[in-house]
């Protein structure tokens, strides 16, 4: 059996993304990496920030997990800067860490994104995808959902659990 990881980009660490990764988890068992408990800088050409928590963060992620699944909220319409961020370090992988970098092929990503409502502008996904393809990993899919209220609709519940059942197929 795959061992899946869900890594956080949000600025809430206890937020409504947070809420759908518990459902998500429930079924995986996938433990969470909380992108804001971590010092991640900005890509750097000049590679001045491999002092931060990346280059160990992405190597533990690397060596250990084969589907990674990325739970962002949507803000203005795409990714959090946070999860941007790490996404623009993964260039650091193409760069200065090729070896490491190239053991993502064959690896798994999908993404778990929360809003304010079932509303997802066309496009949303297409980083995640066209990066998958670009690292020679299998996008396995994606779902949306929202907080009403506090609370999960019973049909947001639903397509977790059914999403999360078919990553482990």
């Amino acid at each position: 059996m795959q061992k899946s990881i869900i890594i956080l980009g949000s600025e809430r660490s206890h937020g409504n993304t947070r809420i759908l990764y518990n459902t998500v988890c429930e079924e995986l068992q996938a433990p969470l990496i909380d992108l804001k408990t971590k010092t991640i800088g900005h890509f750097d050409y000049d590679f001045q920030n491999q002092d931060d928590d990346f280059p160990q963060l992405i190597k533990e992620i690397i060596d250990t997990y084969d589907c990674l699944i990325f739970a962002t909220p949507v803000y203005w319409y795409s990714m959090s800067g946070r999860m941007k961020i790490f996404f623009d370090r993964l260039s650091d992988l193409l760069l200065l860490n090729k070896d490491l970098g190239r053991q993502l092929r064959g690896k798994e990503m999908a993404v778990v994104s929360c809003g304010s409502d079932n509303d997802l502008k066309d496009g949303f996904y297409m980083p995640f995808i066209e990066s998958a393809a670009y690292l020679g990993m299998n996008y396995r899919g994606n779902v949306h959902g929202w907080i009403t209220e506090n609370k999960m609709t019973a049909e947001v519940e639903s397509q977790l659990k059914h999403f999360a059942k078919e990553l482990t197929n």
